[in-house]
């Protein structure tokens, strides 16, 4: 396939630490599992308290299958927390539960970076799924048509648009963690050394975000220079 082992090399390499880095966030979630909250509290009622302390009274907590699975949907309004977080009362479960919460507060805030980032889903939804298909193909038709070059062109501002959600994506986590962790602290729902450990775990979660904002960069460089070089 046209492409060049290059993208190989980068896409293992990214693999590898996407992969360091996700197992080193489920270590840190195991231990801090373990990390018991003094208040007796489970995630399930620390997230609805959130809600209620901010006045957000139209959003549902619900439990979901799976582990790590937490989201919040802005389109049906709850707040999805994994079982082991939905039922458990430690400090990676607050963390969590309070994490999702502050996505439901900056859809109710309507703050700027979520808004940005909800008005991209539909062409990140295309993207992620074509993208790198038509730059192969595009780098493919080079070598017979001149119309290769629009498409891998095409393929590339596709990736190009995913490439920008995943770094509008790190000022939506981060804050979301912030509002958590100040809420956490200021209501008095955790201790002091609770409060470290869900910082630690959130953390870590939001090392995830920087791998994937940082290797779609690097891929979407890589492209670039694909692409242009063979245009010439």
């Amino acid at each position: 396939m046209t492409g060049g082992i290059g993208y190989y090399v980068i896409a293992g390499i990214l693999a590898l630490v996407s992969t360091l880095v996700s197992g080193k966030l489920r270590k840190k979630f195991d231990h801090y599992s373990k990390l018991r909250l003094q208040n007796g509290m489970s995630g399930e009622e620390i997230a609805k308290k959130m809600l209620a302390d901010n006045g957000i009274t139209d959003v549902k907590v619900i439990s979901v299958a799976g582990q790590l699975t937490d989201h919040y949907n802005p389109r049906n309004k709850t707040v999805n927390l994994s079982e082991v977080v939905f039922n458990e009362r430690n400090a990676a479960a607050a963390a969590v539960s309070a994490h999702e919460v502050g996505h439901a507060i900056q859809h109710a805030t309507a703050y700027s970076w979520l808004k940005m980032r909800s008005n991209l889903v539909p062409v990140v939804n295309i993207a992620s799924k074509m993208s790198q298909w038509v730059i192969f193909g595009g780098l493919a038709l080079m070598a017979t048509t001149s119309l290769g070059g629009t498409i891998a062109l095409v393929g590339l501002a596709l990736y190009g648009a995913g490439t920008l959600f995943s770094f509008i994506t790190l000022p939506v986590e981060y804050d979301a963690s912030n509002r958590a962790l100040a809420w956490l602290e200021n209501e008095n729902i955790v201790t002091q050394e609770e409060l470290a450990g869900s910082k630690d775990a959130l953390k870590w979660a939001a090392r995830t975000y920087v791998v994937a904002a940082i290797g779609s960069l690097a891929t979407l460089l890589y492209f670039a220079v694909k692409v242009l070089g063979n245009r010439r």
